[in-house]
């Protein structure tokens, strides 16, 4: 069994804006600093835990480039409040889940079809897993509202994040 958490691996997500203000407000990369990611070597089965109160901003995001330094601690903490407060009440559901229900090879990688608990909703996702450097990498896109989560929205919905938002986990290869 090979055990990853943020000391070996990264969970990284992406909101993007949008709205009639979206142009003074950010897109941005967060990072997750509290997971566990099993996976059982002999079978392949995945299985995570998150947890939601660990978000942190990492930076904003400018076409798609890091910006490193555009918000303040302030700013950034601020954010994480609203997503605490708002978005996704970790005090009521104190973990994200994955527990994966096949794997199977698929070119240079694999693809890993399981189950992702969120915010009290357990939904199938499927997402494919490659070899990038050192380790293996995959992006999946989360529907906010399919989850029952509502997107952050302020000035009367003139500044929001869009309903998806990209999750990016990378591990080490073993």
């Amino acid at each position: 069994m090979a055990t990853y958490n943020a000391s070996n691996a990264s969970v990284l997500v992406f909101t993007f804006k949008e709205g009639l203000l979206s142009r003074v407000a950010h897109d941005l990369q967060l990072s997750v600093r509290d997971f566990t990611i099993e996976l059982d070597e002999s079978s392949f089965a995945v299985q995570a835990a998150v947890d939601p109160a660990s978000l942190r901003v990492v930076c904003c995001m400018k076409r798609g480039v890091e910006a490193p330094g555009t918000l303040s601690a302030g700013d950034k903490q601020k954010v994480i409040e609203y997503t605490n407060k708002d978005v996704l009440h970790p005090r009521q559901h104190r973990t994200i889940g994955f527990r994966s229900t096949s794997v199977h090879k698929a070119g240079d990688g694999f693809v890993v079809d399981g189950i992702l608990s969120l915010h009290g909703v357990h939904k199938a996702i499927s997402t494919r897993v490659t070899r990038a450097g050192g380790g293996y990498t995959t992006s999946f896109d989360i529907n906010q509202p399919d989850y029952g989560i509502e997107p952050f929205s302020a000035m009367f919905g003139a500044m929001k994040v869009k309903p998806v938002v990209r999750v990016k986990v990378t591990v080490p290869a073993s």
